[in-house]
């Protein structure tokens, strides 16, 4: 494939050398790690043969006689070379209006006690510790008290329904359930965890040997049964400290597990990915560190996301630790906690140096503070000047949203003799001296990080020439498929433009959701938009789109002003094509169904559409148990069914 000629940056020159020498290149990047057991070799390449179907594939082993503890590399490493008094997790919660800040040396002690406390409760190397918690301080302790027994934490979103959560203690079959009497989510009314955890508990076959309760002040876990294993954390905690029981570090083998996650489970079964101790280790302390520019003490990382989503896992409790950086631990929403500031306010108060949102959060900003007034008011007093950079992650940005921002960012975040400030969704830097990021295309993922190897192929599995959309795949020969569709640019550029499943074939042409959707927001009136495809007897697809407004005041209709509408489908034609032409556009305010972790729940809106075009508007829909929040599924519903029934009167309803 063609190669650009500019100069190259050094990001360009890392990623190839990865490429090129992976050996080489990992085996530097694991010296950065204290090993209990430095590994012979980097990685060792074999093959399997699959049982069921006779396939064999490549297989890798990464440092395969290493051993290695990760409690040890987040916590007491940095307590032993002096940084102890440095600040290691920033805990914020403004609906309880509580604030605490953990040091390094406090929270080694934190995590060695509990670990202690862990061990006496049964939990030995290698045993399943499931963790259905909050965003809470002891959340993080306990994934890495659990990971200092050499145990394997699987932390399931907090405030999951019972029949999610007995899904997956089926699947991981945990020794010890870790819990809090409640959850914090947004302004509303607590959520008791105790009948939560009761119900899954008696749905799933599994019993635990304990659930361990984080007794909280809000609402209380009442009672606590010895009798069924029930234990009161503060109290199994308070008589180890008295009794000086404390746990060291257990290493592990580089393959071992240190954790498992599940999948959304949108569809089907949730099944549960393993992430081996070494390589999750190494790769993240690579990415902290040169794709987020978060090095060690007075560098800030506010990841507003949840520790039960992998990007919590990543960027909450482990990557920040591994650099020896602070951590933010925000139990709040980017609004309604009180209101449109609360993201800056927390940048500001504890000089957040990097950002990392998804693009939801900003949209739901601009829509209630359309004007930014409120990002403005604390930029004014100089609330901002140690922000570097702000990460957009899970979902596409639209250029809209991202050339905005970055705009924001070039007047009060970090000046240009700092080296600014970035709305980017990666950056480098080395160890000694920060590059300035490589240069930012809006709407493009960027290049991609050492190790990945990204071509884009047509269905057939042939590369397609640079700038032609097709299928995102990863590795030379056989090809593992990501599940999304995008380009790669003539400068290597990635966009990725949807999932494979939202890419809409109409009239034998394939669009992507998300080129539709770039279109559309880049209306200055548009704070949101969700194309979905629906069934069209004469093209096969027609585009249907949903629309939230960046106004004060919403309009109340589902059907928008002729003019808006005709200004959007200009727009989606000068930039998509004619052939993109959209079958209908519903306007409304907290209508987009999304998950608990940001991503849009477009197979919910394309089938209440399909429904109403058939004149069923009041047929259920399948909504996943991941949805953030199931009333906003009925909003759908009544603007859907008020956007056909008006057209129809009028008789222009295209479907």
């Amino acid at each position: 494939m063609p190669q650009s000629s500019r100069p190259s940056h050094p990001q360009d020159d890392v990623h190839r050398q990865s490429l090129e020498d992976p050996t080489s290149f990992w085996a530097r990047q694991a010296d950065h790690l204290y090993w209990h057991k430095k590994p012979s070799s980097t990685l060792v390449q074999a093959k399997t043969t699959l049982e069921k179907s006779g396939v064999t594939h490549a297989t890798w082993s990464w440092f395969p006689d290493g051993q290695i503890s990760t409690c040890y590399n987040c916590v007491d490493r940095h307590v032993v070379a002096g940084h102890g008094h440095h600040p290691a997790i920033y805990y914020d919660s403004p609906v309880t209006k509580t604030k605490q800040t953990l040091s390094y040396a406090q929270l080694l002690d934190e995590v060695e006690v509990l670990a202690g406390a862990l061990r006496e409760e049964g939990v030995k190397k290698g045993d399943v510790v499931l963790i259905y918690m909050p965003m809470i301080p002891a959340a993080l302790i306990g994934i890495l008290a659990v990971s200092r027994l050499g145990a394997v934490h699987a932390v399931v979103f907090g405030g999951f329904a019972p029949a999610a959560l007995a899904q997956r203690i089926e699947a991981s079959r945990p020794v010890v359930i870790l819990t809090a009497s409640c959850g914090i989510d947004g302004a509303k009314a607590p959520a008791a965890y105790q009948p939560l955890v009761e119900e899954a508990l008696r749905l799933s076959s599994h019993k635990p040997l304990r659930v361990v309760v984080w007794q909280r002040d809000e609402v209380r876990w009442h009672p606590i049964s010895r009798n069924i294993g029930e234990r009161n954390w503060q109290s199994i905690v308070k008589s180890c400290r008295a009794r000086n029981i404390r746990a060291a570090c257990v290493p592990v083998a580089s393959s071992d597990p240190v954790y498992i996650i599940h999948t959304s489970g949108t569809t089907g079964t949730p099944k549960g990915v393993r992430r081996d101790a070494a390589g999750h280790a190494v790769g993240l302390q690579l990415s902290i560190k040169y794709l987020f520019d978060i090095h060690g003490p007075g560098d800030v990382i506010f990841t507003a996301s949840d520790i039960g989503w992998v990007v919590g896992h990543s960027f909450i409790a482990y990557a920040p630790l591994l650099a020896g950086a602070a951590t933010v631990l925000y139990e709040g929403k980017p609004v309604g906690t009180p209101d449109a500031s609360a993201f800056w306010r927390v940048v500001e108060e504890y000089r957040v140096t990097s950002m990392f949102t998804a693009p939801t959060a900003l949209r739901a900003i601009k829509r209630d503070d359309p004007d930014n007034a409120r990002l403005k008011e604390i930029g004014n007093r100089g609330g901002l000047r140690t922000l570097r950079a702000l990460f957009l992650a899970g979902e596409r940005s639209e250029p809209a949203i991202i050339s905005a921002y970055q705009e924001l960012l070039d007047e009060y975040a970090a000046p240009p003799d700092e080296g600014g400030s970035h709305v980017i969704d990666n950056w480098w830097s080395t160890e000694t001296e920060r590059h300035p990021p490589i240069g930012i295309k809006p709407g493009s993922a960027g290049k991609a990080m050492p190790g990945f190897d990204v071509r884009i192929v047509d269905d057939e599995g042939n590369e397609v020439p640079r700038g032609t959309m097709g299928n995102i795949v990863g590795s030379e020969g056989k090809w593992v498929d990501t599940g999304d569709a995008g380009f790669i640019d003539e400068e290597g550029y990635v966009s990725v433009m949807s999932r494979n499943d939202d890419v809409l074939n109409v009239s034998a042409h394939r669009l992507s959701s998300g080129s539709l959707e770039q279109a559309i927001t880049s209306h200055p009136l548009v704070a949101e938009a969700c194309v979905v495809g629906v069934p069209d007897a004469l093209k096969g697809q027609l585009p249907f789109a949903f629309v939230t407004l960046s106004v004060a005041s919403h309009p109340t209709t589902a059907v928008p002003d002729p003019a808006l509408e005709k200004e959007i489908q200009e727009l989606v034609r000068a930039q998509v094509g004619a052939i993109a032409t959209l079958g209908g556009v519903v306007q409304g305010k907290g209508m987009i169904p999304k998950t608990r972790s940001g991503k849009t729940l477009r197979r919910v809106l394309r089938e209440l559409v399909e429904n109403a075009s058939k004149g069923d508007f009041e047929k259920e829909v399948s909504v996943p148990s991941t949805v953030e929040d199931a009333a906003v599924v009925d909003v759908a519903r009544k603007k859907i069914g008020e956007y056909w029934r008006t057209k129809r009167s009028e008789g222009k309803a295209k479907l």
